[in-house]
């Protein structure tokens, strides 16, 4: 009987080596971390980490937005008070619009009082009546505008009483009702992207939770060796919270950086239309739509907020799991 060939002696080793090494838990036969976070599922969950960061940084971005251009636009407004006199065919307007001038300089805390002529006052209705418009049988009103000193707070309750004596059909508007109503809105949309930040970082959390259980169930046997060996629980917790914790820092830095990234294009494109009708449009209502440094303080904060809920989630589900109540 001839000797075996060598290459079925060969098929013959590796075949044996094959069932040493299925005896032997597969994690464990190669040197490789607890919890891996280059496998597809950890590729997976960092994708949605980072859009779940992108959407929680423009939110942020764009709520801290709208609260600088609202403060701008306050602080535009508080400065500036209007006087209304309505035509009395009784009397001379013009002398009116004189004569409350006049009591307007004398207001402590004013610093400027211009009066609009009639053809500025018939430009400033236009935009709703159309141009061409013959005015004159229109009971126009006329408009004068009191600038004030920065960081004065006048009195307006004399001034009012000395216009309705001596002007009458004039009505002076500090403009209260639009600053508590642009300080509304202001609030409830900073009240909104705080609440959509919450629920971003839920949503972190239910995927965390999600995986982390996949991941244990993954390397039953790796935790059952471990066991045997000595490691604690606090430890196995341990190694799952710092691998999720660079697995969420990677993919929110990645969310962060891209939504920061949209906000300074935005700021480009802008600028570049701010000679368009549309540019002073955008420009009016958000500013040089830039975010200042307490803005990209808040992105990055976030971004740290949302790896920081990844490693405490990963290691309180271990804890769970590992207690028997997962």
């Amino acid at each position: 009987m001839s000797a075996p060939q060598p290459h079925l002696r060969k098929a013959a080793r590796d075949k044996a080596k094959g069932s040493e090494k299925r005896s032997v838990p597969a994690s464990l036969s190669r040197n490789a971390p607890l919890v891996p976070v280059d496998s597809a599922g950890g590729q997976a969950l960092a994708a949605v980490i980072a859009i779940l960061a992108f959407l929680a940084a423009l939110c942020a971005g764009g709520a801290e937005l709208v609260a600088a251009s609202s403060a701008q636009w306050r602080s535009e407004i508080a400065r500036e008070v209007t006087i209304q006199i309505r035509p009395n065919p009784q009397r001379a307007i013009d002398n009116d619009v004189a004569r409350a001038v006049a009591l307007a300089r004398q207001t402590q805390g004013v610093e400027q009082a211009q009066a609009f002529t009639k053809e500025e006052s018939e430009r400033l209705l236009e935009p709703w009546l159309g141009s061409g418009l013959d005015f004159k049988d229109l009971p126009v009103p006329r408009l004068i505008v009191i600038k004030l000193k920065e960081d004065a707070r006048p009195d307006f309750g004399p001034l009012r009483q000395s216009l309705q004596k001596e002007v009458p059909g004039a009505t002076l508007d500090d403009h209260a009702l639009w600053v508590s109503r642009l300080s509304t809105m202001a609030n409830t949309i900073i009240g909104i992207g705080i609440f959509l930040v919450a629920l971003v970082l839920v949503a972190v959390g239910l995927a965390v939770v999600f995986a982390t259980r996949g991941a244990m169930a993954g390397n039953k046997e790796v935790v059952e060796v471990l066991h045997f060996v000595g490691a604690n629980d606090d430890f196995i917790a341990k190694e799952f919270q710092r691998r999720f914790f660079k697995l969420g820092l990677r993919g929110s830095a990645v969310g962060a950086g891209a939504a920061l990234a949209l906000t300074v294009a935005l700021g480009l494109i802008t600028r570049s239309w701010r000679a368009s009708p549309a540019g002073d449009q955008i420009e009016a209502l958000f500013g040089a739509f830039s975010i200042s440094w307490t803005g990209y303080v808040v992105v990055i904060l976030i971004a740290l907020l949302v790896a920081l809920v990844t490693g405490i989630v990963s290691r309180l589900t271990v804890r769970r799991f590992l207690n028997g109540n997962g």
